[in-house]
């Protein structure tokens, strides 16, 4: 089983937010293909990256989506429809391997933790 993320801006390059039937069509796209889709809207992440002496900052929302598989070929589809819909050079995905059932020693009464052991950029 992998956990697949997908970092969206909530604004184009121009400052301009993203209308939330945007983000309502990419939810039910994933929606309509996996058995279930996560989203996080209400506490967008911030991105701040530089470039030289230049730095900008993003603000993000993250769709969550879990399959046994992933499909390089159909996700990079994926990402450059919505590079092209979202007028951005670049849109992160990534996948990461997720392990159920291995146990880990946690505090008492936080049950067991999953192990994910590595990240993978699409």
């Amino acid at each position: 089983m992998h956990l697949v993320q997908i970092l969206l801006p909530r604004s184009d390059n121009a400052g301009e937010p993203f209308a939330k039937e945007d983000f309502d069509r990419v939810k039910d796209e994933l929606a309509n293909t996996f058995k279930g889709v996560t989203a996080y809207f209400r506490t967008p992440a911030e991105g701040v990256w530089r470039e030289g002496k230049e730095s900008d900052m993003d603000e993000i929302v993250i769709f969550e989506v879990m399959t046994e598989e992933v499909d390089l070929p159909d996700w990079r589809r994926r990402r450059a429809e919505l590079e092209r819909r979202f007028r951005q050079d670049e849109i992160i995905i990534r996948y990461l391997p997720m392990a159920f059932g291995l146990k880990v020693q946690t505090p008492p009464g936080l049950g067991f933790a999953t192990l994910l052991p590595e990240l993978n950029c699409i």
